[in-house]
């Protein structure tokens, strides 16, 4: 399972637009190949940065088939307009797990 995180920091004041986007475009990122869930998390210290957080099933699956779809385009379109720069996006894999839950 790869991880991709891209962190987002959005324009002063349009905290509530890009939130209501992302859940509007979690549909989107679902029903991409390989995709196994989407989650938003909002950083407690920088409130205007978010860390986007799609679990893939490969990089492929995110680089390739989601990237170039339409359902991509229909994202960017939802949120782009709230970016504060580019989004820096990272992708990873477990290495070492452990729970407590």
């Amino acid at each position: 399972m790869i991880v991709e995180a891209a962190e987002i920091t959005v324009k002063p004041g349009s905290e509530a637009h890009f939130e209501a986007g992302v859940s509007q475009a979690a549909p989107l990122f679902l029903r991409a190949k390989g995709c196994h869930g989407v989650a938003l998390h909002r950083v407690v210290e920088t409130p205007r940065v978010y860390r986007l957080l799609v679990k893939w099933e490969t990089v492929d699956d995110h680089m390739v088939g989601f990237r170039n779809s339409e359902d991509f385009q229909a994202w960017r379109r939802l949120v782009s307009s709230c970016f504060d720069g580019a989004p820096k996006v990272t992708h990873s894999e477990a290495v070492a797990l452990s729970n407590n839950d």
